[in-house]
């Protein structure tokens, strides 16, 4: 049995998601920004009269904000939560391909990686010929900010 999945790019790092967990992929719009929502929140954006958070990735994972612009994407992913279906906007650098791969091919993280912001948002990773691809746990991103992140820039200030 295979499984697909969309790979993509942040910071010069390739990562994937279930195929299934994909509902659109669109081109960057601008959000709306909200006030007191973590700093890698985005904003809001329109789609199609359903009100969608936009979350930075790149930002969510701990590294630098993005500045997006025309040539960053938006992956829109629905995942099932307790409620119903919860959707998300994830700002990518770009959307690289599709790839089918084993169900068990599959490896966890190496133990002993450190500290790093993105092990806990991983939920394996997958080598796809010469390139290893971090396969990521939607709901781990979708949970709550980690301790001590601060809400947003005026908390930081604070």
């Amino acid at each position: 049995m295979h499984r697909e999945l969309i790979t993509f790019e942040v910071a010069g790092q390739v990562f994937a998601l279930d195929i299934m967990a994909i509902r659109e992929i669109r081109a960057w719009s601008p959000a709306t920004r909200l006030p007191h929502v973590p700093p890698y929140v985005a904003g809001v954006v329109n789609l199609r009269g359903t009100v969608l958070p936009v979350i930075d990735l790149a930002a969510r994972l701990g590294w630098r904000a993005t500045e997006p612009g025309p040539r960053h994407a938006i992956i829109i992913t629905q995942s099932a939560v307790s409620h119903g279906a919860q959707l998300g906007g994830w700002i990518v650098d770009a959307v690289s391909d599709i790839i089918a791969v084993p169900a068990d091919a599959l490896q966890p993280p190496p133990a002993g990686t450190g500290h790093d912001g993105v092990m806990p948002f991983l939920h394996g990773l997958i080598a796809a010929g010469d390139r290893m691809v971090m396969v990521l746990d939607l709901a781990a991103l979708l949970g709550p900010p980690a301790p001590g992140t601060p809400r947003d820039a005026d908390a930081q200030a604070a």
